[in-house]
């Protein structure tokens, strides 16, 4: 069986625990798994991209894994310019595109859907408070989506939560002396 790569992109503002974990994971599952930081055109970014890419690569970085790779050359706010990117660099054919399943009723929307979903499966990473409901379920069948539903256990953190509590200890180790010191995400602080 042909080898397979993870191609995890993601927003990381900024990467937490739960980034670390997936990245982890992944790495015990996949060949490779390729890792960006990206635009999302539906959010509104804290800290600017090469800010949090700085973040995510010096977690992967610190991770110290050969299976992991940072590769910001690839990123793009659309995920069928970073598949494509992804693939002519790296000459895989078997890709899976990692997303959460806060996402993955979002993907028929996306831009060039169809030519993602002929290029790529999924592999949807559950997130607690966002089950796949059954309607999602069937629009994959419809639209002869393959994806596979990862048994990933990761903590229920997210960026945003992180920026709304503040709350240190959701971030990776090697991550928080940087935060700190440029003092990012100041101004989500809770005044007291």
């Amino acid at each position: 069986m042909e080898k397979s790569i993870a191609l995890f992109g993601t927003s990381a503002d900024p990467p937490t625990i739960g980034h670390k974990k997936i990245l982890e994971e992944l790495s015990k599952i996949y060949a490779f798994t390729i890792s960006y930081v990206s635009n999302n055109p539906k959010k509104k970014h804290k800290e600017h991209i090469s800010i949090r890419s700085h973040l995510l690569k010096t977690l992967i970085e610190d991770l110290d894994n050969p299976k992991i790779l940072f590769n910001q050359s690839i990123s793009s706010q659309w995920a069928v310019e970073s598949i494509k990117k992804c693939k002519k660099i790296y000459e895989f054919n078997n890709l899976d595109f990692v997303i959460g399943s806060d996402l993955i009723k979002d993907i028929f929307y996306w831009k060039n859907f169809d030519k993602i979903n002929n290029r790529v499966s999924f592999l949807v990473i559950l997130r607690e408070g966002y089950p796949i409901e059954s309607n999602t379920l069937k629009m994959l069948e419809i639209n002869k989506v393959k994806f596979k539903i990862s048994t990933i256990k990761i903590p229920n953190i997210s960026s945003s939560k992180f920026r709304s509590n503040f709350n240190f200890s959701n971030l990776p180790t090697s991550l928080i002396d940087i935060v700190k010191k440029n003092n990012l995400y100041e101004s989500t602080k809770l005044v007291e």
